[in-house]
């Protein structure tokens, strides 16, 4: 199990076009589509980094023979 350079540049652009999105919304007085929008990003981020975990137990349990 290797973590690739992509994944970090993922996270982060989609860190980046969150915090641009928020602050646009936030600055037209739509404060509430903001905060959808974070809420939206991060959990997009969560499932990326849950896919990276679940792939961490399969290994682990592979390793030990764990069934």
């Amino acid at each position: 199990m290797t973590i690739s350079v992509d994944l970090i540049f993922k996270i982060a652009a989609v860190g980046i076009i969150v915090s641009i999105l928020h602050t646009v919304l936030k600055q037209a007085g739509k404060e509430d589509f903001g905060w959808a929008v974070t809420l939206v990003g991060t959990t997009i981020i969560l499932l990326m980094v849950l896919q990276l975990v679940q792939e961490l137990f399969d290994t682990v349990k592979a390793m030990f023979n764990l069934y």
